[in-house]
C-alpha cells in the first residue's frame, strides 16, 4: 500500500475515533429544536441548580438555567448519550410549551396527577429516542443498559431540582417509548393526554 493510501486510512480511522455519541446527540438536539440547552460535565450533580443527594446522580436538566448537567463518571458510560437524550426530551417540552400545558392540566386534575405525569414521561422517552435516531445512533434498547427503571428520581425542573417530579412507569414501558421514538416519526410521541403538535411545530427540518 502506498504512503498516501496509508495516510488516508489513518486519517479516516482518526476521524472515526474522534466520533462521540454524546456530542452527536447534543448536535442533533440543537439541529432539531431551537433554544436547546448546552451540556456541562461536572464532577457531581449535587450542588448544581439546588440539587442534593436525592437528585439523579448521572444527569439533570435545570430549566431555570436552561442547562444540562452530566456527571463526569456518567459521561463515559455506554448509555451516556441516552442519559443526555432523556433530559433533552424534558428540555424540548419546557422550551416549546409542552411542560406548561402539562402543568396546567395537572393543576386542573389533581386526582389524575400520577397518570398525567406518566404521560409526560412517556413522551420524554419517545423524544429521547427520536433525538437518538437523529444523531445517527442505535438502534438501542434500554434493557441492554438497565435492569431497573432509570430516572425515577428528581432530574429536571427549576431551581431547586430537589423538588422536581418523581415518576415511575416501569422499565419495559420506558423502553417501548424510547423504541417508538427511534422510528423517526415525532407524531408517534403523542400520548393519550398530550399531543405532539407543539413539538412538531417547533421541529426544524
Amino acid at each position: 500500500m502506498s504512503a498516501i493510501k496509508i495516510a488516508l486510512c489513518l486519517g479516516m480511522l482518526g476521524t472515526a475515533a474522534l466520533a462521540d455519541p454524546v456530542d452527536d446527540l447534543v448536535a442533533a438536539a440543537g439541529a432539531s429544536f431551537d433554544r436547546m440547552p448546552p451540556v456541562q460535565v461536572v464532577p457531581e450533580i449535587s450542588g448544581r441548580c439546588g440539587a442534593d443527594e436525592h437528585v439523579n446522580d448521572a444527569a439533570a436538566y435545570c430549566a431555570a438555567e436552561n442547562k444540562v448537567y452530566l456527571a463526569r463518571d456518567a459521561r463515559i458510560r455506554p448509555e451516556a448519550a441516552y442519559l443526555v437524550a432523556h433530559v433533552m426530551g424534558h428540555a424540548a417540552q419546557v422550551r416549546h410549551g409542552v411542560a406548561d400545558v402539562a402543568l396546567q392540566t395537572i393543576r386542573a386534575n389533581r386526582d389524575q396527577e400520577g397518570a398525567l405525569r406518566a404521560d409526560v414521561t412517556r413522551q420524554v422517552e419517545c423524544v429521547a429516542g427520536f433525538l437518538y435516531q437523529r444523531a445517527g445512533l442505535g438502534p438501542a434498547d434500554l434493557t441492554d443498559w438497565f435492569d431497573q427503571e432509570p430516572f425515577t428520581d428528581s432530574h429536571w425542573g427549576r431551581n431547586p431540582l430537589t423538588v422536581g417530579p418523581k415518576v415511575s412507569i416501569g422499565l419495559a414501558e420506558r423502553a417501548a417509548w424510547f423504541a417508538r421514538g427511534q422510528a423517526g416519526d415525532l407524531n408517534a410521541c403523542a400520548t393519550a393526554n398530550f399531543g405532539a403538535d407543539l413539538l412538531l411545530a417547533a421541529l426544524k427540518g
